[in-house]
């Protein structure tokens, strides 16, 4: 049986550009139909915004937010938006990109540099349940070392809780435990438990291969291979 058709009438736009968000804004509400859209310049609004009710009908996310590394962000969002689709809009269209965004679980992928009418097509396709990929987007092909290690990074990223996210975000950023701890205002016992089982989950032994572990979903490693 078909699924229905999901409501698409709100929308919560996360990008650090005003003037993109603006656009972006007056083009989903003039193509797309979208009445209500509010926006996030940071992940951890968006995260703040959507821990409340009512929650937004699409989510559009650009991945290159400043306190964020690569797709983490969508993963981080994704574990938090639930039913919620996450349509990934960025200039980041490098096919290795859009496939690393679906496997992360994003609805979509739209380059910002679109015609209007790609993102009518984009919302239509999220409405109706299917995925929306960019024209003439073909697959990076399988099977390199590179490629393999980042699907499995992503994997078990995805199995962190949001709370554990965020804590692996500051690990990346240098800060140790005691200044998590202040961070989160939480008890540095618990940061110590929470990294503990965060290196359980990644499988990895030491702090640093956390962060190389995550830093496998960064921008870098998903640029054109050289030789």
């Amino acid at each position: 049986m078909p699924l229905a058709p999901r409501p698409m009438a709100t929308a919560l736009i996360v990008d650090d550009h005003p003037l993109f968000c603006d656009a972006l804004s007056m083009t989903l509400r003039a193509v797309a139909g979208l009445t209500g859209i509010e926006t996030a310049d940071r992940l951890e609004t968006a995260l703040a915004r959507l821990a409340r009710a009512p929650l937004p009908d699409l989510v559009v996310l650009d991945l290159n937010l400043p306190d964020v590394m690569g797709i983490d962000g969508l993963i981080r969002l994704r574990q938090v938006a639930a039913e919620v689709p996450v349509l990934v809009v960025s200039s980041m269209d490098d096919p290795r990109v859009i496939g690393a965004c679906l496997a992360a679980g994003a609805a979509g992928f739209v380059p910002k540099h679109a015609r209007r009418e790609a993102f009518r097509a984009a919302v239509e396709a999220v409405h109706q349940g299917t995925p929306y990929l960019p024209e003439g987007y073909e697959p990076a092909p399988q099977g390199s070392p590179r490629a393999s290690a980042r699907a499995a990074a992503i994997a078990r990223l995805a199995l962190l809780t949001p709370q554990q996210a965020r804590i692996l975000q500051l690990i990346c950023e240098g800060k140790l435990n005691k200044q998590i701890a202040w961070d989160l205002s939480i008890a540095e016992t618990t940061v110590k438990a929470h990294v503990t089982a965060i290196m359980r989950k990644l499988g990895v032994q030491s702090r640093t291969q956390a962060v190389l572990m995550a830093k496998t979903t960064d921008f870098t490693s998903l640029m054109p291979e050289v030789g």
